[in-house]
């Protein structure tokens, strides 16, 4: 798997919601015409879009602004846990408090925590637009390829 995409309306918001949880900015482009939109089905297409990657090079993160045509949202922005459809993406981290914190001096808020016995701590953020992302931390030493607890 390559990256996810996630369709949003302040881009720049969102961009700083993930830079802080650690990823990189790999690029930024605006990109239009008809060639795009025939690839994604729609008609006079442009948007703006930001890939971000964890610095191990792992799965990204691609956002998009469409300026045209307008982005459709259906329902309200914080929806549950348990809607259908896709709820949110889990990174492996280490300093779970410590980001835990630099997400939430930003804005983004703490839905639940837990640990399972004495092998990893969970968390989980509603960061901006309602973008839900999950923290896991390995405690039991072994190490893993994460996204790092620095900015």
């Amino acid at each position: 798997m390559d990256n996810v995409l996630i369709v949003v309306d302040d881009l720049e918001a969102v961009k700083a919601f993930f830079i802080e949880l650690g990823l990189e900015l790999e690029g930024e482009a605006t990109v239009e015409g008809p060639s795009i939109g025939s690839l994604i089905g729609l008609k006079d297409v442009r948007a703006t879009l930001a890939m971000l990657r964890s610095p191990d090079g792992g799965v990204g993160v691609e956002l998009d602004k469409f300026h045209t045509p307008d982005p459709v949202r259906f329902g309200p922005v914080n929806l549950p846990a348990n809607t259908m459809g896709l709820r949110r993406a889990m990174f492996l981290v280490d300093g779970i408090d410590e980001i835990v914190a630099r997400l939430r001096a930003h804005g983004a808020e703490l839905i639940g925590e837990m640990q399972y016995e004495d092998a990893y701590r969970l968390a989980y953020i509603r960061g901006p637009e309602g973008i839900i992302v999950a923290l896991s931390e390995q405690l039991d030493n072994k190490p893993a390829a994460t996204v790092s607890d620095t900015p």
